[in-house]
This record gives structure tokens, sequence and C-alpha cells, in this order.
């Protein structure tokens, strides 16, 4: 019954017609809106209509909550949704945006916990995801990332895709494959760029992926999704077999999109 009901009100969103203020939003703070095809557009725009309406929204550090903020968060959120089978990031009922970098709380030892190392001091964050909680974001970096796909950095792709990430329950760089053969190239691919990158930081070196991603195996993947959304032909030349499986996994093909302009 909450499945129909669900339903019903989702088609009833997205037959409505998508706001011209939203339309400019997204043209605007979104640079890869203006390279899909009009198809991929009209399917985007419908993701953008439900997510808004059914996410609960926060403003946080007195940052007062507006349509530009809501539209152009969600249409980065939902762009990694356009090849995939979704249910909307159903681990995700809240998103709470802060204006700008916050220094999150150090965390606490629980209770029957013996600290290993000193508890340290709380470190600056542009976004933050919870197992069983909300999407944090910075509002100067998601419009920072939106506008300027070139600089490789998308506090909303990497937060989001750690939500992909944990539905299967478990955030450890692998999201939910179709079949074991996909797992299997995964495996494989992921775990061997993973430690090019652990090893390239370790000795210093610079690496198309960011030194972040060497933290664990979550934080590469989530890395990895920025990259291949925002310099897809940088990746098909320094870490092509990693290209392969993300596009497998997305069911997009970013490089097939740059130089595209369909807003003209």
């Amino acid at each position: 019954m909450f499945h129909w009901f669900s339903a019903r009100r989702r088609k009833k969103l997205t037959a409505a017609l998508f706001p011209r203020a939203w339309e400019a939003i997204v043209r605007r703070n979104v640079a890869h809106y203006c390279m899909l095809t009009p198809d991929e557009q009209a399917r985007l725009r419908a993701l953008i209509q439900v997510f808004v309406a059914e996410k609960h929204w926060e403003g946080a550090g007195g940052l007062v909550l507006t349509d530009e903020i809501r539209v152009t968060i969600s249409a980065q959120a939902c762009l990694l949704l356009l090849g995939l089978p979704h249910n909307y990031y159903r681990n995700v009922a809240t998103i709470i945006v802060y204006p700008s970098t916050v220094v999150a709380p150090p965390r606490r030892p629980g209770f029957f916990e013996v600290p290993q190392a000193p508890v340290g001091h709380g470190q600056p964050i542009l976004g933050q995801a919870f197992h069983q909680g909300p999407v944090i974001i910075i509002w100067d970096a998601a419009l920072q990332g939106g506008r300027h796909p070139e600089q490789g950095y998308n506090v909303v792709y990497h937060e989001f895709a750690h939500k992909l990430d944990m539905l299967d329950g478990a955030a450890d760089g692998t999201p939910p494959l179709a079949d074991r053969a996909e797992y299997r190239d995964w495996v494989e691919t992921c775990s061997a760029e993973y430690l090019r990158l652990r090893r390239a930081a370790a000795q210093g070196k610079s690496s198309f992926l960011n030194a972040y991603g060497a933290t664990n195996e979550a934080e590469f993947f989530a890395v990895a999704t920025e990259q291949f959304f925002d310099r897809p032909r940088e990746m098909t030349t320094h870490a092509p077999d990693l290209y392969r499986v993300l596009k497998a996994y997305y069911r997009q093909d970013p490089v097939s999109r740059t130089g595209k302009n369909t807003c003209t």
C-alpha cells in the first residue's frame, strides 16, 4: 500500500511542469546539465522534482534554504542516478546544508571502547554521509563543484557516492552490482587501482586521483566517482580499466558528452 501511494505521488510530481526558475538554476549552476541529451535532461528534471519534494532539507550555520540551494544539490545528486535502477536514494532522508566549511566535533569513544590513540580535535569538512543518518553538504563547495567540473572536486558526487556504496549495508567501496561477474571485475580492477593510489600517496607522488582516495576503499570509490563525471578523458588516459567498470556501473559515458552544449 505504501509503495502504491509513493508511486502515485511521484507520478503526480513528475507530471507537473518543471518550473522555469528551476531550469535556469540548473543551467547556471550545474555544468553537466548542458552536456546531456534532451532526453537525459528531461529524465534528470523528473528526478529533481521527486528528490526535492521527498527529502527533508535543513539549513544550518545560519543558512536560509532557497530553491537555488535545493535544486542545485538535487541536480548533482540525481545525475549519479540517471542510468541506475534506483529508489531516489532510499537511505537518504535528510540533507543538512551549511553555508561554508565547518569543523566537525571530535569523535568520542564509545562507553566500552578503549581508545588506541588520543582523541583528536574536530576536522574541517566539506561534506559527510552517515550510514544511518543525513548527508551534510557545504553550499559554497557544492556551487563551485557544480559550476566548475574541470577542477575535479565535487562534494555532492562524493557524498552521494558514499550513500550508493552504503545501499548494501556496508561502506566498503563496492556498491550493489548486477551479478558475480560484475563483482569480480569490480574487485579486481578497483583493488589494483586503489593499491596503486596508496603506493603513490605513501611515496609522496602525485596521481590522477586525489590522494584522499587512498584513505580506504570507500573514499576511493567516492573520489573515483568525482573524477569519472568531472574529468572522464583524463581517467580514460590514466586509468582506463577504472573508467570501464564505473561506466558499466553508472550506465553512463561522460566522455561522450565532453565539449557538448545542448543548451544553446
